[in-house]
């Protein structure tokens, strides 16, 4: 078994999977502004958990409202936890700064770099499509991807294990042959256990899930993921 992985590691993937928000754009200008508005500054950190622990209560109870409604209704419950009375105007407008969030710096020539050595690079996001696609191709990354998958498409949020593989079959490759990569290691838990390859971009405040199977790569940047990715066989 340990053999298999290892020479796997060696091993350029058929597919490059990329999350979107924090691993590819940057959040720290809305981070900035909801610890600002909460008087808080944790405020950003704690309305992030409950957009990912209520997506998850949405899985669980098959039920499905998309990420922006999701997120939605988690300002209106960190508003009632923090006793902080922000109007539904400004909880709107905080919910929808993810729409201009900016590539990180090392983002564009990351992508230039897999793109140069020939990898096929799609992204999947947990965010709607008719909002993420256009921004996508707003801040200048979408033609780096050959599709851009949301969870709409199976009505399932990452981690579970439906919208990996639902890419994979869109993409005709296997899902042992995907790579996941990502800054948020509930990503890299579900994309780890549905069978996928990982690699974990270390933004800074991000951390694996200590439960979950290692990734097969830690970078702090997506060109440092670039070159090492380009040195595989």
């Amino acid at each position: 078994m340990l053999d298999n992985i290892l020479n796997t590691s060696k091993i350029r993937p058929a597919l490059l999977l990329f999350d979107v928000n924090e691993t590819l754009l940057d959040m720290s200008a809305m981070q900035k502004a909801i610890n600002e508005t909460f008087h808080n500054e944790l405020a950003f950190k704690l309305w992030f958990s409950h957009l990912i622990q209520y997506a998850l209560v949405e899985n669980v109870t098959d039920t499905y409202h998309n990420f922006s409604e999701v997120g939605q209704a988690a300002m209106h419950m960190i508003s009632e936890i923090t006793g902080q009375h922000v109007s539904e105007a400004k909880q709107k407008e905080l919910v929808e700064m993810v729409k201009s969030t900016q590539p990180h710096p090392d983002v564009i020539p990351g992508l230039e770099k897999l793109r140069e050595a020939g990898f096929r690079m799609a992204t999947l996001t947990n965010s709607p499509a008719k909002s993420s696609v256009p921004h996508l191709d707003a801040v200048g990354l979408k033609s780096f991807f050959e599709e851009t998958f949301s969870v709409d498409s199976v009505e399932k949020f990452k981690p579970h294990s439906n919208p990996y593989q639902y890419v994979a079959e869109q993409m005709e490759v296997k899902i042992e042959d995907v790579m996941m990569v990502a800054a948020h290691g509930w990503d890299m838990a579900g994309a780890l256990r549905t069978g996928a390859r990982a690699a974990f971009i270390s933004r800074p405040g991000q951390t694996l899930y200590p439960l979950a199977p290692e990734p097969e790569l830690t970078v702090p940047t997506l060109t440092e993921l670039a070159e090492k990715l380009i040195k595989m066989e």
